[in-house]
């Protein structure tokens, strides 16, 4: 494996992980569900990148081709790990990360209950704000199958979200209040002295 020839600069793929690594990981972990997973594939697509970055540069923006890479492997590692998580989830599902926000958490486990079409549609197009024909080229579909998909995920999305919301105000009750009950004060006796 040999790196970019002489005419790249290493600053200039510096700086493009710089600017766009956060964001596709936020990305990849929106589309897969699994942190480490969503960070492993992005390290391997921008490895991927590095070894053929003068051809990509020279083609344009390299950003989705490191996308479609990092997308394309956090799939196929899904897919290689579904039995061991149809396994792990008989024990439960992992316990929710602690600084996450509860809309954040509900968010993501409602993504995850997409089909991965759908859930790569509505990460390319509402989380990274991509139009629907690059979506359709990125995913190999036309246009109107991503219109679909989309559609269909909104629909399962606000379903899933509105049922977590409901879920959510039925687990925390308000509390009674307590009946007031008497304060009774010792009786003062006087004294004789």
């Amino acid at each position: 494996m040999s790196g970019p020839s002489p005419s790249s600069t290493p600053s200039d793929f510096d700086q493009f992980y710089a600017v766009t690594a956060k964001r596709l990981v936020a990305a990849v972990y929106a589309a897969t569900g699994d942190l480490a997973e969503a960070e492993d594939a992005v390290q391997e697509a921008y490895a991927r990148a590095w070894q053929r970055w003068d051809r990509l540069t020279a083609e344009g923006d390299p950003t989705p081709w490191v996308r479609t890479v990092a997308l394309r492997l956090a799939v196929s590692s899904w897919r290689r790990a579904r039995n061991r998580m149809r396994a792990h989830f008989r024990h439960g599902p992992p316990p929710d990360l602690p600084d996450l926000a509860p809309d954040r958490v509900a968010l993501v486990h409602a993504l995850r209950g997409l089909k991965p079409e759908q859930r790569t549609a509505v990460v390319l197009h509402h989380l990274l704000d991509l139009p629907i024909e690059q979506v359709a080229r990125e995913t190999g579909v036309s246009p109107g199958a991503v219109r679909t998909r989309l559609n269909r995920a909104r629909k399962a999305l606000g379903s899933h979200l509105a049922d977590a919301e409901a879920d959510a105000d039925t687990e925390a009750p308000t509390p009674t209040p307590a009946p007031h009950q008497p304060v009774c004060h010792p009786k003062e006796v006087p004294s004789h002295g």
